[in-house]
Protein backbone atom coordinates (compact mmCIF):
# COMPACT_ATOMS: atom_id res chain seq x y z
CA UNK A 1 0.00 0.00 0.00
CA UNK A 2 2.84 2.29 0.69
CA UNK A 3 4.34 1.76 -2.67
CA UNK A 4 1.02 2.39 -4.23
CA UNK A 5 0.57 5.74 -1.94
CA UNK A 6 4.15 7.11 -3.15
CA UNK A 7 3.32 6.17 -6.39
CA UNK A 8 0.07 8.24 -6.44
CA UNK A 9 1.64 11.22 -4.19
CA UNK A 10 4.39 11.05 -7.58
CA UNK A 11 1.68 11.11 -10.37
CA UNK A 12 0.31 14.18 -7.94
CA UNK A 13 3.58 15.70 -8.10
CA UNK A 14 4.07 15.99 -11.41
CA UNK A 15 0.96 16.98 -12.30
CA UNK A 16 1.46 20.22 -9.99
CA UNK A 17 4.49 21.03 -11.60
CA UNK A 18 2.90 20.53 -15.01
CA UNK A 19 -0.02 23.53 -14.00
CA UNK A 20 2.37 25.53 -12.62
CA UNK A 21 2.40 24.77 -8.83
CA UNK A 22 6.09 24.15 -8.53
CA UNK A 23 9.15 24.98 -10.01
CA UNK A 24 10.51 22.46 -12.69
CA UNK A 25 13.30 20.36 -11.25
CA UNK A 26 16.90 22.10 -11.62
CA UNK A 27 20.09 20.11 -11.22
CA UNK A 28 20.76 19.51 -7.87
CA UNK A 29 22.15 16.96 -5.61
CA UNK A 30 19.02 16.48 -3.37
CA UNK A 31 15.86 17.54 -4.28
CA UNK A 32 12.99 17.71 -1.02
CA UNK A 33 9.26 17.89 -1.28
CA UNK A 34 8.07 20.02 1.58
CA UNK A 35 4.07 19.59 1.90
CA UNK A 36 1.60 21.84 4.07
CA UNK A 37 -1.65 22.72 4.56
CA UNK A 38 -2.22 25.87 3.84
CA UNK A 39 -2.10 28.57 0.46
CA UNK A 40 1.00 29.70 -1.16
CA UNK A 41 -0.39 33.62 0.32
CA UNK A 42 -0.92 32.61 3.95
CA UNK A 43 1.54 34.34 6.29
CA UNK A 44 3.34 30.95 7.07
CA UNK A 45 4.00 29.56 3.71
CA UNK A 46 5.05 33.24 2.10
CA UNK A 47 6.85 34.59 5.18
CA UNK A 48 8.47 31.78 7.11
CA UNK A 49 8.37 28.77 4.73
CA UNK A 50 9.60 30.30 1.88
CA UNK A 51 12.07 32.21 3.09
CA UNK A 52 13.21 29.03 4.82
CA UNK A 53 13.41 27.11 1.89
CA UNK A 54 15.44 30.14 -0.20
CA UNK A 55 18.17 29.98 2.77
CA UNK A 56 18.50 26.07 3.19
CA UNK A 57 19.01 26.29 -1.04
CA UNK A 58 21.18 29.15 -0.78
CA UNK A 59 23.37 27.93 2.37
CA UNK A 60 23.74 24.74 -0.13
CA UNK A 61 24.93 26.36 -3.03
CA UNK A 62 22.24 24.78 -5.24
CA UNK A 63 22.75 21.63 -4.33
CA UNK A 64 19.61 21.28 -2.18
CA UNK A 65 16.43 22.08 -4.20
CA UNK A 66 13.51 22.27 -2.21
CA UNK A 67 9.73 21.62 -3.77
CA UNK A 68 7.07 23.38 -1.97
CA UNK A 69 3.38 21.49 -2.03
CA UNK A 70 1.10 23.47 -0.33
CA UNK A 71 -2.82 23.87 0.51
CA UNK A 72 -2.54 19.56 0.43
CA UNK A 73 -1.11 19.35 -3.20
CA UNK A 74 0.38 15.95 -3.14
CA UNK A 75 -3.06 14.58 -0.83
CA UNK A 76 -3.87 13.49 2.09
CA UNK A 77 -5.79 15.64 5.08
CA UNK A 78 -3.91 17.81 7.22
CA UNK A 79 -4.37 15.46 10.06
CA UNK A 80 -1.71 12.98 8.32
CA UNK A 81 1.38 15.08 7.83
CA UNK A 82 3.46 14.08 10.58
CA UNK A 83 3.01 10.22 9.49
CA UNK A 84 3.35 11.64 5.82
CA UNK A 85 7.14 13.13 6.92
CA UNK A 86 7.60 10.30 9.58
CA UNK A 87 6.51 7.64 6.99
CA UNK A 88 8.85 9.29 3.86
CA UNK A 89 5.77 9.76 1.68
CA UNK A 90 6.99 13.13 1.58
CA UNK A 91 10.34 14.79 3.01
CA UNK A 92 9.66 17.85 4.89
CA UNK A 93 5.82 19.21 6.56
CA UNK A 94 4.23 22.01 8.11
CA UNK A 95 1.80 21.12 10.71
CA UNK A 96 -0.17 21.97 13.66
CA UNK A 97 0.96 19.22 16.04
CA UNK A 98 -3.01 19.47 18.11
CA UNK A 99 -4.37 17.59 14.74
CA UNK A 100 -3.24 14.81 16.09
CA UNK A 101 -4.80 14.25 19.71
CA UNK A 102 -2.52 12.93 22.26
CA UNK A 103 0.40 12.18 20.14
CA UNK A 104 2.54 14.94 21.39
CA UNK A 105 1.20 15.10 25.43
CA UNK A 106 4.18 16.86 26.60
CA UNK A 107 3.97 19.48 23.94
CA UNK A 108 0.92 20.00 24.60
CA UNK A 109 1.59 22.56 27.84
CA UNK A 110 1.83 25.16 25.02
CA UNK A 111 -1.63 25.03 24.59
CA UNK A 112 -2.52 26.03 27.84
CA UNK A 113 -5.18 28.92 28.93
CA UNK A 114 -3.01 31.66 29.53
CA UNK A 115 0.65 30.16 29.02
CA UNK A 116 2.22 32.30 26.37
CA UNK A 117 0.96 35.72 24.18
CA UNK A 118 4.34 37.09 21.85
CA UNK A 119 4.81 34.62 19.27
CA UNK A 120 8.50 35.06 18.53
CA UNK A 121 9.36 35.02 22.30
CA UNK A 122 6.73 32.70 22.75
CA UNK A 123 8.29 30.13 19.91
CA UNK A 124 11.66 30.21 21.01
CA UNK A 125 10.63 29.49 24.20
CA UNK A 126 8.69 26.63 23.20
CA UNK A 127 11.58 25.28 21.06
CA UNK A 128 13.64 25.57 24.21
CA UNK A 129 11.31 23.38 26.22
CA UNK A 130 10.32 20.75 23.45
CA UNK A 131 14.57 19.98 23.40
CA UNK A 132 14.68 19.60 26.79
CA UNK A 133 11.45 17.93 27.90
CA UNK A 134 9.97 16.50 25.12
CA UNK A 135 12.31 15.67 22.04
CA UNK A 136 11.10 11.97 22.54
CA UNK A 137 7.76 12.91 21.08
CA UNK A 138 9.57 13.95 18.31
CA UNK A 139 11.97 10.66 17.71
CA UNK A 140 10.40 9.33 14.45
CA UNK A 141 11.61 12.31 12.72
CA UNK A 142 13.97 15.26 12.24
CA UNK A 143 12.83 18.08 14.05
CA UNK A 144 13.86 21.00 12.48
CA UNK A 145 11.77 23.33 14.25
CA UNK A 146 8.40 24.02 16.29
CA UNK A 147 6.64 27.29 17.05
CA UNK A 148 3.66 29.11 18.74
CA UNK A 149 0.90 31.48 17.00
CA UNK A 150 -0.11 34.59 18.99
CA UNK A 151 -2.53 35.62 21.12
CA UNK A 152 -5.99 33.37 20.38
CA UNK A 153 -9.10 35.11 20.98
CA UNK A 154 -12.84 34.71 19.61
CA UNK A 155 -14.51 35.70 16.09
CA UNK A 156 -17.71 34.99 16.02
CA UNK A 157 -20.93 36.00 14.68
CA UNK A 158 -22.39 37.27 18.05
CA UNK A 159 -19.59 39.27 20.14
CA UNK A 160 -18.57 38.03 23.41
CA UNK A 161 -18.18 40.42 26.38
CA UNK A 162 -18.30 38.14 29.00
CA UNK A 163 -18.29 34.52 30.02
CA UNK A 164 -22.34 33.46 29.52
CA UNK A 165 -22.08 34.88 26.10
CA UNK A 166 -20.45 31.36 25.30
CA UNK A 167 -22.87 28.92 27.06
CA UNK A 168 -24.02 26.19 24.21
CA UNK A 169 -21.98 28.07 21.27
CA UNK A 170 -20.56 25.87 19.29
CA UNK A 171 -17.27 27.51 18.42
CA UNK A 172 -14.27 25.57 16.51
CA UNK A 173 -11.44 24.51 18.72
CA UNK A 174 -8.22 23.38 16.53
CA UNK A 175 -6.73 21.03 18.78
CA UNK A 176 -7.82 18.49 22.18
CA UNK A 177 -6.27 21.22 24.71
CA UNK A 178 -8.15 24.42 23.16
CA UNK A 179 -11.34 21.58 23.25
CA UNK A 180 -11.07 21.11 26.54
CA UNK A 181 -10.84 24.72 27.19
CA UNK A 182 -14.17 25.35 25.42
CA UNK A 183 -15.89 22.85 27.38
CA UNK A 184 -14.84 24.58 30.49
CA UNK A 185 -15.75 28.22 29.51
CA UNK A 186 -19.43 26.45 28.83
CA UNK A 187 -19.16 26.64 24.80
CA UNK A 188 -19.88 23.67 22.32
CA UNK A 189 -16.52 22.75 20.93
CA UNK A 190 -15.99 21.35 17.20
CA UNK A 191 -12.82 20.42 16.27
CA UNK A 192 -11.69 20.48 12.76
CA UNK A 193 -8.78 22.12 11.02
CA UNK A 194 -8.65 25.23 9.96
CA UNK A 195 -9.33 24.98 6.30
CA UNK A 196 -12.47 24.26 6.93
CA UNK A 197 -13.82 26.94 9.22
CA UNK A 198 -14.55 29.64 6.80
CA UNK A 199 -17.37 27.44 5.21
CA UNK A 200 -17.86 25.85 8.39
CA UNK A 201 -19.09 29.30 9.50
CA UNK A 202 -20.74 30.72 6.43
CA UNK A 203 -22.82 27.31 6.65
CA UNK A 204 -24.01 27.62 10.35
CA UNK A 205 -21.55 24.33 11.16
CA UNK A 206 -20.40 26.67 14.04
CA UNK A 207 -20.68 30.12 15.46
CA UNK A 208 -17.56 31.14 16.47
CA UNK A 209 -13.97 30.08 15.92
CA UNK A 210 -10.82 30.48 17.59
CA UNK A 211 -8.11 31.27 15.48
CA UNK A 212 -5.78 33.81 16.19
CA UNK A 213 -5.58 37.16 13.99
CA UNK A 214 -2.51 35.76 11.32
CA UNK A 215 -4.95 33.72 9.53
CA UNK A 216 -7.96 35.70 8.91
CA UNK A 217 -6.69 36.92 5.43
CA UNK A 218 -6.59 33.32 4.23
CA UNK A 219 -10.07 32.66 5.54
CA UNK A 220 -11.26 36.17 4.52
CA UNK A 221 -12.79 35.95 7.81
CA UNK A 222 -13.24 39.57 7.91
CA UNK A 223 -15.93 38.85 5.71
CA UNK A 224 -17.47 36.52 6.87
CA UNK A 225 -17.82 37.45 10.65
CA UNK A 226 -18.27 40.88 12.40
CA UNK A 227 -17.43 40.16 16.27
CA UNK A 228 -14.31 39.61 17.47
CA UNK A 229 -13.21 39.01 21.41
CA UNK A 230 -9.51 39.68 22.60
CA UNK A 231 -8.37 39.69 26.27
CA UNK A 232 -6.10 42.03 28.23
CA UNK A 233 -2.80 41.05 29.52
CA UNK A 234 0.25 39.97 27.68
CA UNK A 235 -1.13 36.38 27.45
CA UNK A 236 -3.25 34.97 25.08
CA UNK A 237 -6.78 33.30 25.90
CA UNK A 238 -5.14 30.03 24.37
CA UNK A 239 -2.42 29.44 21.88
CA UNK A 240 -1.70 26.47 19.38
CA UNK A 241 1.76 24.91 18.53
CA UNK A 242 3.18 23.76 15.01
CA UNK A 243 6.41 21.62 14.13
CA UNK A 244 8.33 21.69 11.08
CA UNK A 245 9.71 18.50 10.59
CA UNK A 246 11.82 16.02 8.12
CA UNK A 247 11.89 12.38 7.61
CA UNK A 248 14.46 10.59 9.58
CA UNK A 249 16.27 8.29 6.16
CA UNK A 250 15.60 11.53 3.78
CA UNK A 251 17.68 13.34 6.53
CA UNK A 252 20.59 10.30 7.22
CA UNK A 253 21.53 9.93 3.78
CA UNK A 254 22.83 13.44 3.18
CA UNK A 255 26.05 13.93 3.28
CA UNK A 256 27.65 15.43 5.87
CA UNK A 257 28.18 18.89 5.06
CA UNK A 258 24.54 19.29 3.57
CA UNK A 259 23.80 18.08 7.07
CA UNK A 260 25.05 20.90 8.54
CA UNK A 261 22.74 22.94 5.69
CA UNK A 262 20.28 21.69 7.66
CA UNK A 263 21.43 21.58 11.36
CA UNK A 264 21.88 25.29 11.19
CA UNK A 265 18.64 26.55 10.12
CA UNK A 266 16.85 24.23 12.58
CA UNK A 267 16.06 25.67 15.93
CA UNK A 268 15.59 28.39 17.77
CA UNK A 269 16.17 30.87 14.89
CA UNK A 270 14.27 28.85 13.04
CA UNK A 271 11.69 29.09 15.60
CA UNK A 272 11.78 32.71 15.81
CA UNK A 273 11.41 32.76 11.91
CA UNK A 274 8.16 31.05 11.71
CA UNK A 275 6.91 33.47 14.94
CA UNK A 276 7.80 36.23 13.09
CA UNK A 277 5.68 35.39 10.68
CA UNK A 278 2.93 34.55 12.73
CA UNK A 279 3.17 38.13 14.11
CA UNK A 280 3.65 40.05 10.96
CA UNK A 281 0.60 38.28 10.02
CA UNK A 282 -1.83 38.91 13.41
CA UNK A 283 -0.76 43.01 12.17
CA UNK A 284 -1.82 42.29 8.83
CA UNK A 285 -5.47 40.37 10.31
CA UNK A 286 -5.86 43.08 12.69
CA UNK A 287 -5.73 45.41 10.13
CA UNK A 288 -8.34 43.80 7.89
CA UNK A 289 -10.91 43.62 10.21
CA UNK A 290 -10.59 47.40 11.27
CA UNK A 291 -10.87 48.33 8.13
CA UNK A 292 -13.95 46.50 7.24
CA UNK A 293 -15.33 48.10 10.39
CA UNK A 294 -16.04 45.02 12.11
CA UNK A 295 -16.16 45.07 16.02
CA UNK A 296 -13.12 44.31 18.11
CA UNK A 297 -14.21 43.78 21.96
CA UNK A 298 -10.78 43.99 24.18
CA UNK A 299 -11.76 42.67 27.63
CA UNK A 300 -10.52 44.64 30.48
CA UNK A 301 -8.47 42.91 33.08
CA UNK A 302 -12.08 42.34 35.29
CA UNK A 303 -13.38 40.61 32.52
CA UNK A 304 -10.63 38.75 31.24
CA UNK A 305 -10.71 37.54 34.81
CA UNK A 306 -13.35 34.89 34.79
CA UNK A 307 -11.49 33.15 31.67
CA UNK A 308 -8.46 33.02 33.51
CA UNK A 309 -10.54 31.35 36.25
CA UNK A 310 -11.33 28.67 33.98
CA UNK A 311 -8.24 28.50 32.28
CA UNK A 312 -7.52 27.11 35.66
CA UNK A 313 -9.64 24.56 35.76
CA UNK A 314 -8.30 23.71 32.06
CA UNK A 315 -5.22 22.79 33.52
CA UNK A 316 -6.73 20.83 36.10
CA UNK A 317 -8.16 18.66 33.88
CA UNK A 318 -4.90 18.42 31.62
CA UNK A 319 -2.65 17.57 34.56
CA UNK A 320 -5.37 14.79 35.91
CA UNK A 321 -5.27 12.95 32.20
CA UNK A 322 -0.92 14.35 32.34
CA UNK A 323 -0.71 11.77 35.46
CA UNK A 324 -3.36 9.10 33.98
CA UNK A 325 -0.23 8.66 30.97
CA UNK A 326 2.72 9.13 33.75
CA UNK A 327 3.59 12.45 32.99
CA UNK A 328 4.24 14.86 35.91
CA UNK A 329 1.79 17.82 33.84
CA UNK A 330 2.49 20.37 37.22
CA UNK A 331 6.24 19.82 36.89
CA UNK A 332 6.06 20.42 32.78
CA UNK A 333 3.79 23.39 33.37
CA UNK A 334 6.54 25.11 35.83
CA UNK A 335 9.39 24.67 33.41
CA UNK A 336 7.91 25.96 30.63
CA UNK A 337 6.41 28.76 32.38
CA UNK A 338 9.94 29.37 33.26
CA UNK A 339 11.20 28.86 30.28
CA UNK A 340 8.62 31.49 28.97
CA UNK A 341 9.61 34.27 31.53
CA UNK A 342 13.11 33.75 30.36
CA UNK A 343 12.78 34.52 26.86
CA UNK A 344 10.26 37.36 27.90
CA UNK A 345 13.48 38.81 30.45
CA UNK A 346 11.72 38.05 33.53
Amino acid sequence: MRIARRTVLGLTAALATALGGVSPATAADVTLRFHQLLPPQAAVPKNAIMPWIKQVETASGGRIQIQHFPAMQLGGKPPELFDQAKNGVVDIIWTVLGYTPGRFPKAEVFELPFMTGDPVKGSVAFQEYVEKYAADEFKDVKLIAVHVHGPGLFHGKKPVTQLSDLKGVKVRGGSRVVNIMLTQLGATPVGMPVPAVGQALSKGVIDSTTIPFEIVPALKLHQIVKNHTEFSGDKGLYTQTFGVVMNKAAYDKLPADLKKIIDDHSGAKTAALFGQAMADGDKVGRGLIEKAGNKIVTLSAAETAPFKRQGEATRDVWKEEAKKAGIDGAALIREAEAIIAKANGR
